[in-house]
């Protein structure tokens, strides 16, 4: 069973963090303003195993703010989380550190923001202190119809608002992540990104006025996780990811004054089914790791390092000896009856629940943040003894006393 931290003020991790002497992607102090997400993605390992939400207070985001910098000298903070800005008090967390910290050049930053959580004070008060980068949201399917089988209720109305809202205020740049081969996905979904894409480049052409804005479209593969409501969907086979993500391209590049100025970044299927073995895989895979790494296997995150074909046939020659094969074990849908090799790791979750969810996923049925709605009975309150912790508190971050 999982064990769950109630009062993160209690933990203000890290207490100094470590700074590679190399440059790093992300050269910024990370700080996590709450833990958990109820929103309830159905994709979303993350958001399924750390419920409930717990938020830090104010008073902990900003000790947490201040001996980080002094430990490390960065000139970032990433307030981080599975959905930053539906913290309760974000508004007056980013205020209250860009207050702190003007005329520093210690810029604040946000990973991907919910496109109905974003407005442009927010924004601005991110980019007081700092460069003001792009943004970046994440409607994660191109259609209606699969967001809702996602349970990623993002209108592309409010998609077009937000960053037509966005460009009018000086920014030029957005990036959009989505991913392919989402269960009961069809081509149409796919080259649905298309379509939003250029409506994003001409709504921001009329809001910005002028034509110097991008938008990058970036896409990874689905892979499903266990402890979701997906964990007993059939993950998409390589080719079929590969041949949507041609269409998509071509679809994007069909009207060129548009298709100009948006990117295109994806990883093929490929690599993503190797991901599913692993994701889903019992102990028979260990087999197959040990064999791809005494065949020279290592590195394989990078794609000059990653051998398709080096995984198949360890695939092969370890798994079929023993009844199954990677097929098995990616591409096939699971039973309601099927005994799951997590099934004996307790995140809180019912398992009934789950698989109720999955039937409301595969009728399009979306669902409600339990924050703001009647408990949804998932399990993890009750079985775990907790709780969703949020606020207001009402207080504010006070000035730092100059030494």
């Amino acid at each position: 069973a999982k064990r769950t931290t109630m009062d993160l003020d209690a933990w203000p991790y890290p207490k100094q963090p470590l700074v590679p002497l190399a440059e790093s992607v992300h050269e910024r102090m990370s700080v996590e303003i709450f833990r958990g997400c109820t929103r309830g993605c159905r994709f979303c390992q993350a958001g399924m195993i750390t419920r409930p939400v717990r938020e830090r207070s104010i008073e902990g985001i900003g000790e947490m703010v201040r001996k980080g910098l002094e430990a490390s000298g960065f000139e970032e903070v990433g307030l981080l989380s599975l959905s930053s800005a539906d913290h309760s008090e974000i508004a007056q967390v980013t205020k209250g550190l860009a207050d702190r910290y003007e005329g520093t050049n210690t810029g604040l930053s946000l990973p991907s923001t919910r496109v109905d959580a974003f407005n442009v004070d927010l924004a601005n008060e991110l980019s007081r202190n700092g460069r003001r980068s792009g943004l970046t949201f994440a409607p994660e399917g191109g259609s209606e119809r699969i967001r809702r089988v996602i349970n990623k209720m993002v209108s592309e109305e409010d998609l077009i608002r937000t960053v037509a809202t966005a460009f009018a205020n000086g920014w030029r740049q957005v990036k959009l992540y989505f991913m392919c081969g989402l269960p009961t996905e069809t081509d149409e979904d796919v080259l649905q990104i298309a379509a939003m894409a250029h409506e994003v480049i001409r709504a921001g052409r009329k809001a910005a006025g002028r034509n110097d804005i991008r938008c990058t479209v970036s896409i990874g593969g689905f892979v499903p996780k266990p402890h979701t409501p997906f964990q007993w969907a059939a993950q998409c086979d390589p080719d079929t990811v590969d041949d949507r993500l041609r269409k998509l391209r071509a679809a994007i590049n069909a009207d060129r004054s548009l298709g100009r100025n948006i990117g295109m970044r994806y990883h093929d299927g490929k690599p993503s089914l190797i991901e599913g073995l692993l994701s889903r895989g019992d102990r028979r895979v260990g087999r197959v790791i040990e064999r791809v790494w005494r065949e020279g296997g290592q590195f394989d995150g990078w794609n000059e390092h990653f051998s398709y074909d080096r995984w198949t046939a360890a695939a092969e020659a370890e798994l079929e000896p023993q009844g199954v094969s990677m097929a098995w074990y990616t591409t096939r849908e699971r039973t309601e009856e099927e005994i799951l090799p997590w099934d004996h790791l307790d995140s809180g979750l019912d398992k009934q629940w789950l698989w109720d969810d999955w039937q409301d996923a595969l009728g399009e049925q979306e669902l409600d943040d339990c924050r703001w709605t009647p408990c949804y009975d998932c399990g993890v309150c009750p079985s775990m003894g907790t709780a969703i912790e949020i606020g207001p508190t009402g207080r504010k971050l006070l000035p730092l006393s100059p030494v």
